[in-house]
């Protein structure tokens, strides 16, 4: 009887909050390959389009990112909080800064680092944490095509120059992370392309759209999350 009980215990052990939070690019989760891979967990996506790190202390920004985020995190208390963002910031908002307030492109992104720290040392205190690397960018020199591109049309930096601002992003969360004792999901090395920038691969088919092709990312990450969440298990034990 003693073994019966226990195992219906575990039959009916309520399965652990997962939140992903991020820009628009964690609404891969939403995905039917990703909810299939985390579907030991009671998976929530909170996508919040133009999000960025920069962005996230301003309480004029025009995403309110942080409250959303904040509101969310509080109401459905996550065991596991998955965060992604940086790909605005690396792909827009620290170049379009640098050269209004003339100042070293350096400088704007320690800024946008120093704010991704503060989110993940706060959130890590009350669930885990699980970072994953910004998207490396899609937009092409001189495009002008697409409303994400249209919007970004005014910096200068070319996409090569946007790639290394993302991966050296990247290589610091990272290393943040480690600090932290935080997990961390580094795609760099599968989505660069022998030519410097994102592997055509990853492209999306749609011309218009910005975010990496759904299926390809999904299996991508879903992979990389069964190693991860089997670390975050042992980490509880």
């Amino acid at each position: 009887m003693k073994g019966l009980l226990k195992l219906s215990k575990h039959l009916f052990k309520a399965k652990k909050k997962l939140l992903v939070m991020g820009d628009s690019h964690v609404s891969v989760f939403n995905h039917k390959i990703l909810k299939k891979a985390l579907n030991d967990y009671k998976l929530t996506a909170l996508p919040v389009g133009g999000a960025t790190v920069s962005g996230l202390e301003n309480p004029n920004s025009k995403t309110q990112a942080l409250p959303l985020f904040m509101a969310e995190f509080e109401k459905i208390e996550p065991d596991i909080t998955i965060l992604q963002l940086g790909e605005v910031d690396t792909g827009f908002v620290i170049w379009y800064r640098a050269e209004k307030y003339k100042v070293p492109v350096v400088e704007m992104m320690d800024k946008a680092i120093s704010n991704y720290k503060k989110l993940i040392v706060e959130l890590s205190q009350k669930s885990q944490i699980v970072c994953i690397s910004t998207p490396l960018p899609t937009i092409k020199d001189d495009q002008t095509w697409g409303e994400i591109a249209n919007a970004r049309k005014d910096i200068t930096a070319t996409q090569k120059e946007r790639t290394d601002l993302t991966i050296a992003f990247n290589k610091a969360i990272e290393k943040i992370c480690a600090d932290e004792e935080v997990q961390y999901i580094n795609l760099d090395v599968e989505s660069l392309g022998d030519n410097g920038v994102v592997a055509d691969y990853l492209l999306n088919s749609d011309l218009l759209d910005h975010h990496y092709a759904q299926d390809v990312y999904a299996t991508m990450l879903a992979n990389k999350l069964n190693e991860t969440m089997l670390n975050l298990e042992k980490e509880v034990e």
